[in-house]
C-alpha cells in the first residue's frame, strides 16, 4: 500500500504543481477530492477518508506555501503589519478548524468542503467583480475575518488564498500584496492546521499505517516531491498559455468535481 498510495500522490502532485503554477489555485482544492476517491478504493476506512485527506493536504501546503512566502518577501509583496494580524487569526482559526473537523462526521466534512468549493468555483468561472472600498476595516473586524478563513480553510484542507484574496481586492488591497498576505497567511493555516489533525487523530481507529495522526505520510511525501517541482514549470507556461481561458475550464471542472461529492 504504501508504494501504491506514494506513486499516485506523485502523479497528483505533479499535476498539482503545475496547476498551482499555472493558474494560481491552491493545491487543496485538488489534493482533497484526489485523496477522498483514492483512499477509499485502497481499503482505508471511510470514517477517517475525510480527516485524512484533509490533515494530509494541510501537511502539502505548509512546504508548498513556504517557498511561495519566501519569494513573496524577496519581492516586498507583503505588507507585514497587515499580514501579521492576520496570520495570527487565521492561524488559531485553522487549529480551530482542525478541532471542529474531529466532531464531524466524514459525510459532513465532504459535504462543506463541496459547497465551499461550489461557492469558489463559480467566483471563479464568472469572474464575479465586486466594488473596492479602498480602505480596510477596523483591526478587530480584520481579525475576526481571519479567525473565520482560518477555520473554513482548515475544514476544506485547503491554505485560504482563495476566500481571502477576492476579500482583501474588495478592501481595495492592491493584487500583488493580497497575494503576498494569502501565501503568508497560508503558511500559518497550513502548519496550524495540519498540527491539529495530528493531534486529534492520533489513536483514532481505522487509520492506515505510516499515519502521523490524520496525516498520511506516504500521500504526503509524494505529494511535496513532484509539486515542488512542477510548479515553477506552471509559472514559465503561464505566458504561454491562454490562462483566464483554462481557469474557466478548471472552474467548471472544480463544480463537477463537487456536485459528485454531493451527490455520488
Amino acid at each position: 500500500m504504501f508504494l501504491t498510495v506514494f506513486l499516485s500522490c506523485l502523479c497528483i502532485g505533479a499535476v498539482v504543481g503545475f496547476l498551482s503554477g499555472l493558474l494560481g489555485i491552491g493545491g487543496g482544492l485538488i489534493i482533497v477530492p484526489a485523496l477522498a476517491y483514492l483512499l477509499p478504493k485502497l481499503s482505508i476506512s471511510a470514517a477517517v477518508v475525510m480527516p485524512v485527506a484533509l490533515g494530509t493536504s494541510l501537511a502539502s501546503i505548509v512546504v508548498t506555501s513556504g517557498m511561495a512566502m519566501q519569494a513573496h518577501h524577496k519581492n516586498n509583496n507583503i505588507p507585514w503589519p497587515l499580514t501579521r494580524h492576520l496570520m495570527v487569526a487565521m492561524g488559531l482559526g485553522a487549529l480551530t478548524g482542525a478541532f471542529i473537523a474531529d466532531f464531524l462526521s466524514a459525510q459532513t466534512l465532504m459535504q462543506i468542503f463541496a459547497l465551499a468549493v461550489l461557492s469558489l468555483a463559480s467566483y471563479m468561472l464568472f469572474s464575479l467583480k465586486t466594488p473596492k472600498e479602498g480602505s480596510m476595516p477596523d483591526i478587530k473586524l480584520v481579525q475576526l475575518i481571519g479567525l473565520a478563513t482560518g477555520i473554513l480553510s482548515s475544514l476544506m484542507g485547503i491554505a485560504g488564498g482563495a476566500i481571502l484574496v477576492p476579500v482583501l481586492s474588495y478592501f481595495g488591497v492592491p493584487l500583488r500584496q493580497t497575494i503576498g498576505i494569502a501565501t503568508a497567511c497560508g503558511v500559518m493555516v497550513a502548519v496550524f492546521g495540519s498540527a491539529g489533525y495530528v493531534i486529534t487523530g492520533i489513536g483514532q481507529a481505522g487509520l492506515p499505517s505510516w499515519s502521523l495522526g490524520y496525516v498520511y505520510l506516504p500521500a504526503l511525501l509524494g505529494l511535496v516531491t513532484t509539486s515542488s517541482v512542477l510548479a515553477p514549470y506552471g509559472v514559465k507556461y503561464a505566458a504561454r498559455l491562454p490562462v483566464a481561458t483554462l481557469k474557466k475550464c478548471f472552474a467548471l471542472f472544480l463544480i463537477l468535481v463537487a456536485a459528485k461529492m454531493l451527490w455520488p
